[in-house]
């Protein structure tokens, strides 16, 4: 998928000037895939047959008073493409909204549409499990959907089109997989994403998305912070157990 700017022409100046802009690493979307990976290995140890049981989230046992679950079931994963495919999803996605937008929004979407789309699946899959970060990253693309729309004057159509495509496929690989594939954590995460964006990402498009409020960027490190704390949560009772 790629990302083109349309704009108006530019001197020969401001093109060179745009070519030596550095782009900084998506920090907050590595320290999330440290956490996946760091989850990853201690299920590799233990094994998924003992893992995904231990830490997911298993929405009986959740209503039973294990609470913790719905936060160690976004940092834990059926297996390891599994792990693999989230964990490649979202480093696609997230740096490109850490270019696009504030990288505290990132963490706030994620955080946000993960636990949205493990609420949305508890109430229509009451007696099944989930396990797995795609709610959090079916998030993401739904607020880059709604970026795109809203700044259609600088975004290409075939950006938009490669992002309705994505959300279709994702959509359509949950129907056909459906006994195994949380379809409704992926249409709660993207519920949220595009709540999200609809709410912070301004309608004028000559208003810089990037900027934060002071309110957004506490709230982009707390998520981020309850994501590590979830991932340190799950390491204790995987680990624990063996």
């Amino acid at each position: 998928m790629s990302l083109e700017y349309r704009g108006e022409d530019h001197p020969d100046s401001d093109v060179d000037a745009l070519r030596t802009i550095v782009i900084p690493p998506p920090i907050y979307t590595l320290i999330i895939l440290i956490c996946i990976g760091a989850v990853t290995v201690a299920q590799l140890i233990t094994g998924y047959e003992y893992s995904v049981p231990t830490a997911a989230f298993d929405k009986l046992m959740f209503r039973q008073g294990e609470y913790w679950r719905i936060l160690t079931g976004i940092v834990s994963h059926g297996f390891l493409l599994h792990a693999f495919m989230n964990g490649y999803a979202l480093y696609s996605f997230g740096r490109l909204m850490e270019l696009l937008a504030n990288r505290a929004h990132l963490a706030t979407v994620f955080l946000l549409s993960a636990l949205g789309g493990s609420l949305l699946s508890l109430y229509f899959l009451p007696d099944e499990s989930s396990v797995g970060a795609s709610g959090g990253i079916v998030g993401l693309i739904g607020y880059l959907l709604v970026y795109a729309f809203r700044r259609r004057r600088f975004i290409s159509a075939e950006f938009r089109k490669s992002l309705l495509i994505n959300i279709a496929f994702i959509l359509v690989f949950g129907l056909v997989l459906y006994q195994i594939v949380d379809n409704y954590g992926h249409i709660g995460g993207l519920l949220v994403g595009i709540f999200y964006g609809l709410i912070q990402i301004p309608s004028n498009e000559y208003v810089n998305p990037q900027n934060a409020t002071v309110f957004s960027r506490v709230l982009g490190v707390v998520s981020l912070g309850i994501y590590i704390v979830s991932t340190g949560l799950a390491l204790l009772i995987i680990l624990s157990g063996r």
